[in-house]
């Protein structure tokens, strides 16, 4: 079988690596092409484009980057066409990939979506749209099944793709020699993995951290980003640790976590977090009219009710960040609310492997079409 698989960061492209590896282990003869960034290609994918080339977030930015996402966009359908594959799988990425689905759609190939768009968020009209242009859509978080079915979609609840990694995970044995950090308890500052996000958050997470004299603050860095952008951090003395950031959370007794997969992460770690998230003005008032959901964390929405707070645009500062980090270090009942969340969380997400059962309807609807 031909696969062509589309994913358009840094999350998206490790739950497409590992639904790649998924489908070669049932279907040794595939082949797959596509966009993608390292992960994708280390597991097997040849990439046309690196998704790092069209990286953009927020509506200005969306905007402003319009002529590159134009001319990519244009560059992977015209692949499409010359590698007509068995099937398009789209991880994530919605803005993109629905207008790829689109054109899949029309070229009588099928389309299967792995992590949807979040449309029971904002723009709601485009579940018509995804009902039209997917042959199947395969959930990551437990109450989308419902949500889409309700339109017609041909939807499944996979399981979250994030247990997969947690449950690969080996601890390094030396993770605090390996970094150099003292044994102060660890306050892990997560800032993002983009560039737009890591630019807007860490400049505030920085100043905090002479509020807390006795702790040990470290950044989760990441390697997709140029060392320079953590420069700030450096000049102010905080370690950072690239591509360790599950062994980071593992010695971890609080957080700060920039809203996205992340915030889902630390939570299965069972650290208390606040949540922060900051974006351009305009970007934030586009939002703010747009957005249907009370919670912009995904800890909060899966559990369907205020698990940890969230600090969002004006009310991301150092102040109050001071305020809700004091409460979590040393209030019992704010630490026990916030872990019997967790534990709802964990419930409702369930155990099983969202890369093998992704792969499993996959294989059978393609084996065995209706």
């Amino acid at each position: 079988m031909k696969y062509y698989l589309i994913s358009g960061e840094r999350s998206g492209d490790l739950h497409a690596s590992n639904l790649i590896r998924s489908i070669y282990s049932k279907d040794p003869q595939s082949v797959f092409k596509g966009m993608g960034g390292d992960y994708s290609i280390e597991a097997g994918l040849n990439a046309s484009v690196h998704y790092q080339e069209i990286a953009v977030m927020g509506f200005l930015e969306v905007l402003l980057g319009f002529r590159k996402v134009l001319y990519y966009l244009s560059l992977v359908k015209k692949d499409i066409e010359a590698f007509q594959p068995d099937v398009v799988i789209l991880v994530d990425y919605g803005g993109f990939n629905m207008k790829v689905a689109a054109h899949a759609n029309k070229l009588g190939i099928k389309v299967h979506y792995y992590i949807p768009p979040k449309v029971w968020a904002w723009n709601q009209g485009r579940t018509k749209k995804l009902a039209a242009i997917t042959d199947a859509v395969y959930c990551i978080l437990p109450f989308e099944e419902e949500f889409f079915q309700k339109f017609g979609i041909n939807a499944s609840y996979v399981g979250n793709p994030l247990l997969d990694e947690i449950q690969k995970f080996e601890p390094h044995p030396f993770f605090f020699q390996k970094n150099d950090l003292s044994y102060q308890p660890i306050i892990a500052l997560l800032p993002g993995s983009r560039k737009q996000e890591v630019q807007a958050m860490l400049g505030r997470m920085i100043e905090i951290v002479k509020r807390f004299p006795n702790a040990q603050f470290v950044i989760a860095g990441v390697n997709n980003l140029p060392e320079t952008i953590y420069a700030p951090a450096k000049k102010a003395g905080i370690r950072i640790v690239v591509n360790q950031t599950y062994d980071l959370l593992k010695h971890s007794v609080a957080a700060i976590v920039t809203s996205g997969t992340a915030t889902l992460e630390t939570a299965l770690f069972r650290v208390p977090q606040v949540v922060v998230y900051s974006t351009s003005a305009i970007s934030y008032h586009i939002g703010r009219r747009l957005i249907r959901v009370p919670f912009i964390s995904l800890v909060n929405l899966i559990a369907g009710k205020k698990v940890v707070t969230e600090l969002i645009q004006n009310e991301y500062s150092v102040d109050r960040l001071t305020e809700e980090l004091n409460r979590m270090l040393s209030n019992v009942q704010v630490k026990a609310a916030i872990y019997e969340g967790y534990d709802l969380i964990q419930e409702k997400i369930g155990t099983q492997s969202a890369s093998d059962r992704t792969a499993e309807l996959i294989m059978q609807a393609l084996t065995n079409p209706s």
